[in-house]
């Protein structure tokens, strides 16, 4: 039996998130479908982040054991084949038996996407999400700059958030304005369920002047997701890059 690491990117569009789900076409079930195709085995896939519906993702990572003597740097190929035009592996290599990208100490990048034309662009509407309103930047950034560090991210998690602990490290946040797109990256050690989609929706609400920026540091207090702004829609979200950070077994070959 080898490991075998998947760097996986894909549309989200078509899909009801990465994890699989009864009744409903997933991500992780489409990879594990392809390596049925190819290895006659259904191996349970262990990913590094369970995207939400509709959420995208250029780097997320994947882990699968198996018996078949394919070389693992030849898997993505092989796969890729099989997988829709939608679903594409970047890279396939092995990993250490005892990996797994779900607990390996990992920086991760998330972009927020944001039109601020008059109109929605067709071109577009899977990718972003065009907030309707006046945005100043400026104060947006200013809000941005209280989030880095380690906090205590309650305020910002959905109540749907199953874990022992809401305290996280962000390690930066940018807001910067690309032609009538303004992107939102936040980098971190990890995240909690719709994290950046409700940091991007309390971001919003400063840059509409419906918050002061120096108010974050309350809503972190507050540790009350009431007090933090609205859960931006899942269409502008995507995973950029998940970085092993040096010291974790991560790829052996």
């Amino acid at each position: 039996m080898k490991r075998v690491l998947l760097k996986v990117a894909y549309d989200g569009s078509a899909y009801h998130g990465w994890a699989e789900q009864d009744n409903a076409v997933s991500v992780c079930g489409s990879v594990r479908d392809a390596i049925l195709s190819l290895t006659g085995e259904r191996p349970e896939l262990i990913g590094a982040s369970r995207t939400d519906a509709g959420v995208h993702a250029l780097c997320n990572l994947a882990v699968f054991d198996t018996a078949s003597r394919i070389p693992a740097e030849k898997f993505s190929g092989a796969l890729n084949i099989r997988l829709p035009e939608d679903i594409v592996i970047r890279e396939s290599s092995e990993a250490a038996p005892d990996f797994s990208p779900r607990t390996a100490r990992t920086i991760k990048t998330y972009r927020y996407r944001i039109l601020r034309d008059r109109y929605n662009n067709p071109l577009e509407r899977l990718y972003s999400w065009r907030a309707g309103y006046e945005l100043n930047v400026e104060r947006m950034r200013e809000a941005a700059g209280l989030l880095t560090g380690e906090n205590d991210f309650r305020s910002f998690a959905s109540s749907h958030a199953q874990v022992l602990s809401t305290v996280r490290e962000i390690t930066a946040v940018s807001v910067e304005e690309n032609g009538s797109y303004i992107d939102i990256t936040v980098r971190g050690y990890g995240f909690l369920y719709n994290m950046v989609r409700i940091i991007t929706g309390t971001l919003v609400e400063a840059g509409r002047g419906r918050l002061e920026p120096e108010e974050i540091s309350e809503i972190l207090a507050a540790r009350d997701r009431r007090r933090a702004g609205p859960t931006a829609p899942p269409q502008g979200l995507t995973l950029m890059d998940i970085e092993i950070l040096p010291g974790d077994p991560g790829i052996t070959g």
